[in-house]
């Protein structure tokens, strides 16, 4: 028998079939450790047994590497047993950009006892945000997003090719940061993205032009539900990419494409507020509020630990690079962007963190988890942060952020704060994942080496 909540959701699921009776096919979106969205098309007339418990999918789906491969020492542990597909009811939705009618959803990962898998992103951010709930706070976060568009094909080297007028040069100077003209020069394509958006419940809020040639920024509005934050993110990168593609163009969100221009950040904005909506961060000073001190102080003393989840890839450690707007030590200070945590200026109830270290190529749902993580560590601790930075903290501060691969993931797996708080099972599974990535990096030689050394000795 389904409980309130279940059969709640299979009254949405019937409601929506009712108002879209031209979809004959529901894609399920499963996103995995990497952010990848996984999952399959499920018919019309399976929907309803889907929210019944009916739809499975291998639990060592979570845990593919980028290439999509089974993580050594994971995935036969349990004989690679099916997990039950839980449907995220609210996400059911059509959509926009495809010829023939679909509809889409997200779903989550329980196990065979329908008990939440602890190893899914989803749940790993869910059990932090409960984690606030249980001392009667409310984490409200938004994320900004940087992407590239670029040419569908790449040049004879293989490297991407900027899209648009302000990269036809053969090496272009400069992006026009906030440039109008630019941005009206793909206006179409952003205005079908704005509209799908609309259509998917996406809260966009503003569209600029960001440094680097033919590189933009779209940020989403703030929520007080971080998990539906995070889906709409995963959404917002899917109708960016999708969109691109009916343009004959590609949205990249890799976090280094190009090695000597602006990397792709993912900065997040977030507060909490208490049982009485009060934002716990603003005591009606330009300094902010104790609390707010110990959440910097939390963030800060875990970023060493969770920078494997910030800057998940191989090629996202070429964002971090003196004078990048990239930070290289967990600093802080107001109204600086050149730290790692900048506290913006606004109107005092307005007052936030944001979070300026991950790559817009890190796991929506698993950065939210690490950075609530810290500043919940920092609030129940009570933690102390270091001095606010004024000017340029490149110059002041020693580079103190893992920015090699090897080494943040050495940090993490030696993390008691990550077992702790993103579990045990996530710690695991994610460094089997990222640990045979790093290894295919390490026995691939590249041109450049060929190049550099074949002939040379």
């Amino acid at each position: 028998m389904l409980g309130p909540s279940e059969a709640k959701d299979l009254e949405l699921a019937k409601k929506f079939l009712e108002e879209n009776p031209d979809i004959e096919t529901i894609e399920v979106l499963l996103p995995d450790i990497n952010g990848v969205l996984r999952g399959k098309w499920l018919p019309r007339d399976n929907l309803l047994k889907a929210f019944k418990g009916g739809l499975k999918l291998p639990v060592t789906t979570l845990n593919f590497d980028i290439w999509g491969r089974d993580a050594p020492g994971v995935a036969f542990d349990d004989g690679d047993a099916d997990g039950i597909c839980v449907p995220v009811a609210t996400s059911l939705s059509r959509v926009p950009w495809t010829d023939r009618p679909m509809g889409q959803m997200f779903v989550h990962m329980a196990d065979l006892e329908e008990q939440p898998y602890v190893g899914d992103p989803r749940v790993v951010l869910d059990t932090i945000v409960e984690k606030f709930k249980a001392i009667g706070l409310t984490p409200v976060v938004a994320i900004e997003l940087e992407f590239y568009l670029l040419e569908e094909k790449r040049d004879s080297a293989g490297r991407p090719v900027h899209a648009g007028c302000d990269a036809n040069a053969d090496y272009p100077i400069g992006g026009q940061p906030y440039s109008l003209d630019l941005m009206q020069e793909y206006e179409e394509a952003f205005h079908e993205m704005r509209e799908a958006c609309e259509t998917l419940g996406v809260p966009v809020d503003t569209l600029v032009k960001e440094f680097a040639p033919a590189q933009y920024e779209i940020n989403l509005h703030h929520e007080d539900d971080p998990c539906s934050a995070a889906d709409h993110a995963m959404m917002l990168k899917r109708v960016i990419k999708s969109v691109a593609r009916r343009h004959d163009l590609n949205a990249s969100f890799m976090a280094k494409p190009f090695g000597d221009m602006a990397g792709n950040g993912m900065h997040v904005h977030f507060s909490i507020l208490d049982e009485k909506g009060h934002n716990i961060f603003n005591n009606e000073t330009e300094e902010g509020s104790e609390a707010l001190m110990h959440a910097i102080a939390g963030v800060q003393s875990t970023m060493v630990e969770t920078m494997a989840v910030y800057a998940p890839n191989f090629n996202s450690y070429r964002r971090f690079q003196p004078g990048s707007y990239a930070p290289m030590a967990p600093t802080w200070g107001y109204e600086n962007r050149t730290v790692a945590l900048r506290i913006p200026s606004d109107d005092f109830a307005a007052t936030r963190i944001e979070h300026r270290v991950s790559g817009a190529d890190a796991n929506p749902y698993l950065v939210l988890a690490a950075i609530l993580a810290g500043a919940y560590e920092g609030i129940t601790r009570k933690l102390q942060p270091t001095a606010a930075m004024e000017g340029d903290a490149y110059s002041q501060a020693q580079s103190s952020l893992p920015v090699y691969w090897p080494d943040a993931l050495n940090a993490f797996e030696r993390s008691h704060f990550v077992r702790t708080h993103l579990g045990e099972v996530f710690q695991r599974s994610y460094l089997a994942s990222k640990h045979q990535e790093l290894n295919e990096f390490r026995h691939t030689v590249t041109r450049m080496e060929y190049d550099a050394y074949l002939l040379a000795f």
